[in-house]
């Protein structure tokens, strides 16, 4: 909110030859008023800011649901616990050095160096605590991503040593590049702009999601599938979940922290766009109809075209196809029409089925297709979103320079959709070229992989001393080994 000045002297020639004590204190009242209206907008941009990072922090809640309920029974605690490990270790290191590898300006185009341990926070760039939190409960969601695909057979320490490097370094580079005005892919780097327009990609679906996925992605494919994924002539074999009911309930938490995902990514809401009646409260609720449009659409056509493929109505690909349109419109959520997303999401959706038919072809197996929907249908969003920007909103969200470029297919030629290509390219490498040598040399010191034995009882028994809760897998080959224990009822002579 732009601050109100008030002139004394210019007062006090309306007032008249003694007016000049009357328009010194009328002028005195009015800055003290004007200041408090701008305490006011920092105090609502804030506030605004911290209660969409609390939503995305529910994430959390909505990951380790829907992890624990798409593995089997004898691994629930091992997934939560790692959920828990990616928050914890994720905020140390993201304090540490992540936000300062990701916002530490003034810096290069690269990498940030500033604000190590948040020293210089708050500052007059505008960064403030609510700053950090909010970034820390992104990055945390990238390295949740990874955790999914890697489950059911990784070694606690592997888990540990990804979850720092990524959080403190690999997606903190990315999000520099891109988020940061000092990035060299950066929309809001309006002194040096990739093709003349940047990367618009509003909430992430490269940052987070791309980032996460393909991590996940080297991890699952350097360990290789889960005893018993694949039988001995190649053929896939459905291994399930032993909870649906947490799936379900997971996805709709990672809903609800959806708006604040890509809605609270404004970072603020007091913004006009020069009429009393739209302004940047407009926005943040096309970003949230946006989003719901597309997650909706996704999930129907996955539901219709899983019935035409399997000839069932399957719920767990139902939540999968809906996450698939929030990852892809994640993106664009801002700058395109709520008619563009639905597109946007049954795009997804047929992007994340053809994802699976190619893992099962490849025989690559992640437990919650976390590759497939954050990798590939994140990937889509990058694409979708030089293609559907529209100029109207491109200018509003990111203002200060004329004739930006927008969508291909709403008139803004093909500059956009040069530098999200190259968005794409770029993440797919930085990523390889960090996690995947990092899980590499995880399996060659024999710190990735559990042994065969631990995987077949299920680490819930031998990593953490114990079950989730009692249970039956209908795989199980191996039964615990140990003193069965049964209830004893009492009979009619117990005294009391």
């Amino acid at each position: 909110m732009a601050s109100l000045s008030c002139s004394a002297p210019e007062l006090a020639q309306l007032l008249g030859p003694n007016g000049t004590a009357a328009a010194t204190f009328i002028c005195n009242q009015f800055s003290a008023v004007d200041s408090k209206f701008v305490d006011t907008s920092y105090a609502v941009d804030t506030t605004y800011l911290l209660f969409s990072a609390y939503l995305v922090f529910s994430m959390q809640l909505g990951f380790a649901m829907l992890c624990a309920g798409s593995v089997r029974a004898k691994n629930t605690m091992n997934i939560m616990l790692t959920n828990v490990l990616d928050a914890a270790a994720g905020g140390l290191f993201y304090y540490l050095f992540g936000f300062a590898f990701a916002f530490g300006g003034p810096s290069n185009g690269f990498i940030g160096r500033h604000f190590f341990g948040l020293k210089e926070v708050p500052n007059s760039l505008g960064f403030d605590y609510s700053h950090f939190l909010y970034q820390w409960a992104f990055a945390i969601a990238a390295a949740g991503i990874t955790s999914g695909s890697i489950a059911e057979r990784t070694q606690f320490v592997a888990y540990l040593i990804y979850s720092s490097f990524l959080t403190g370094f690999v997606y903190p580079v990315v999000s520099h590049w891109i988020w940061s005005a000092d990035g060299w892919a950066s929309a809001f780097n309006t002194t040096n702009l990739l093709f003349g327009s940047g990367v618009i990609d509003f909430a992430g679906s490269g940052v987070v999601h791309m980032v996460g996925g393909i991590a996940g992605l080297w991890g699952a494919y350097i360990e290789g599938p889960r005893i018993g994924r694949f039988d001995h002539s190649g053929r896939s074999v459905a291994l399930r979940g032993h909870s649906a009911t947490l799936v379900v309930l997971g996805t709709f938490l990672l809903w609800f922290g959806w708006y604040g995902f890509n809605p609270g990514s404004f970072n603020k809401i007091l913004v006009s766009y020069g009429a009393t009646y739209y302004g940047q409260w407009s926005a943040v609720g096309r970003t949230a109809v946006t989003t719901t449009l597309a997650g909706c659409t996704a999930a129907l056509t996955t539901l219709f075209g899983k019935r035409i493929l399997s000839g069932h109505w399957n719920v767990t690909d139902v939540c999968n196809g809906l996450l698939g349109g929030f990852a892809a419109i994640t993106s664009g959520c801002s700058v395109v029409e709520p008619w563009a997303a639905i597109i946007c999401g049954f795009v997804a959706a047929v992007v994340l089925c053809a994802c699976n038919k190619l893992a099962g072809k490849v025989k690559y197996d992640d437990p919650l297709e976390a590759a497939q929907l954050h990798g590939g249908c994140g990937a889509w969003g990058i694409i979708f979103t030089a293609l559907f920007a529209s100029k109207k909103y491109v200018n509003e969200v990111y203002p200060g320079v004329p004739g930006r470029p927008y969508g291909l297919f709403m008139g803004g030629g093909g500059k956009l959709l040069g530098a999200h290509l190259i968005q794409i390219l770029v993440i797919t490498g930085w990523v390889s070229a960090t996690m995947g040598p990092l899980f590499f040399i995880l399996h060659k010191l024999k710190l990735l992989r559990i042994s065969a034995e631990d995987e077949m009882a299920g680490m819930d028994m031998t990593r953490h001393g114990g079950f989730a809760y009692a249970y039956h897998d209908e795989d199980d080959a191996v039964k615990p080994a140990g003193i069965q224990l049964r209830k004893v009822e009492p009979n009619s002579s117990t005294s009391v």
